[in-house]
């Protein structure tokens, strides 16, 4: 059976993560995805490691088609203007301004092919103050408040969380927009233009439980600081673990477990906003108890309690778990060049259409004569081409 998107052909010219991703996505999902990359490939081909492939490029691209292009070239614009018209979705991350530079503004695209969706993806926006920055995940960690977020509880000093959330959370956003403006075409027959922000994709993400003190306007002063207290990771005799209690029943059990009965009607705990008023105290309380006694042995008392708990597992070992072995989340396959590689399988499960991961990465310009081919270049096109390096062919650089 084929994807949910199977039929549908995106032009992918992103770079990196947020717009790799986010194609990366439709691809799983059963769409014809052409990565238009230089000549010399996509960045991420270069960044930690050597050769063509590296494992987040192989990640991020996963499934798809190549084909090089030399951009600066008129002849490579036209073939880009030729991919345009005969797709479904065009996604790009250039900086503002460079689109219009290849004479490819919006009016343009839509003489080419009025059904387009054409999803924009940028640092933080089209104008304003900041648009000439250069712009990668961490400026979007500090500029939307999230290193806040991480504040060291006893200094106060900001920090970033070890992973590019912002790239992959505007992927998702980016990947969830292209679809319902899909779904929008269905209705209309029109296609239209996306643009997504890295810093307004961040705000829109951190606001229901992040920014509740500024959610009232006129209540911030009185309002709790959701970041003011220690996160839920709790040292035990041999690790951590995560304990967490919301309802007034995980609290009593909580309390059942750490032999503290007397906190279910102490006034600083006995309802849930007391709990939360005090979470500092709370939380500083329970890691003192739970810092006696071994993790499974907690472990298996909280889950008889029902109280929401987990191992804290190093990266090594989720591969290992057995939910994760269970859920059958890991695949592997083979990445020419690399060797045996896993990857995470698509984690939304279609009852009719399934998604699946559609293979290796592609080298650069892998299928970029195939392409030409089904796009109606002649074979004496397809050479000129290539020979003046408008286009390259991995077939003929081998």
């Amino acid at each position: 059976m084929n994807g949910p998107l199977a039929g549908i052909r995106v032009i992918d010219l992103t770079t990196v993560v947020s717009g790799p991703v986010c194609t990366v996505m439709l691809a799983d999902q059963g769409a014809d995805v052409i990565k238009v990359e230089p000549p010399g490939g996509d960045i991420a081909r270069r960044t930690g490691g050597a050769g063509q492939f590296t494992a987040m490029f192989v990640s991020c691209n996963r499934g798809k088609r190549s084909v090089a292009l030399d951009l600066k070239m008129p002849a490579a614009i036209e073939v880009l203007r030729r991919l345009i018209a005969d797709a479904d979705v065009l996604v790009q991350n250039f900086r503002p301004g460079t689109m219009e530079r290849f004479g490819l503004d919006e009016a343009t695209i839509r003489t080419l092919n009025s059904r387009l969706v054409y999803l924009s993806i940028s640092g933080v926006g089209d104008t304003g103050p900041y648009v000439s920055k250069r712009v990668y995940d961490p400026v979007i960690q500090s500029l939307s408040g999230f290193a806040d977020v991480q504040a060291d509880p006893h200094s106060g000093r900001p920090q970033m969380i070890r992973t590019i959330v912002a790239d992959k959370t505007t992927a998702v956003f980016g990947a969830q927009a292209i679809c319902a403006a899909l779904f929008a075409r269905e209705r209309s027959g029109e296609g239209q233009h996306i643009q997504l922000a890295m810093l307004d994709t961040m705000i829109a993400y951190l606001w229901p439980e992040v920014m509740t003190q500024y959610t009232v306007v006129g209540n911030e002063a009185n309002a709790i600081n959701p970041t003011a207290r220690p996160d839920l990771i709790f040292r035990t005799l041999d690790g951590y673990i995560t304990v967490g209690s919301v309802s007034d029943s995980e609290w009593q059990g909580l309390c059942g477990v750490l032999k503290r009965p007397e906190w279910i009607e102490d006034p600083r705990f006995k309802t849930p906003g007391k709990r939360s008023a005090n979470a500092a105290e709370r939380i500083t309380l329970v890691g003192e108890i739970l810092a006696t006694g071994a993790s499974q042995d907690w472990l298996d008392r909280l889950d008889a309690a029902d109280v929401p708990c987990a191992p804290v597992l190093r990266r090594g070992e989720v591969m290992n778990d057995p939910q994760v072995l269970n859920n059958r989340m890991i695949e592997q396959f083979d990445q020419p060049s690399l060797g045996r590689v896993r990857q995470p399988r698509p984690a939304a499960r279609f009852g009719r259409t399934p998604a699946r991961i559609g293979g290796p990465a592609p080298s650069v310009g892998e299928h970029t004569e195939q392409v030409l081919a089904e796009l109606g270049y002649s074979a004496a096109e397809i050479d000129q081409l290539v020979s003046s390096h408008a286009a390259r062919s991995a077939a003929r650089a081998t």
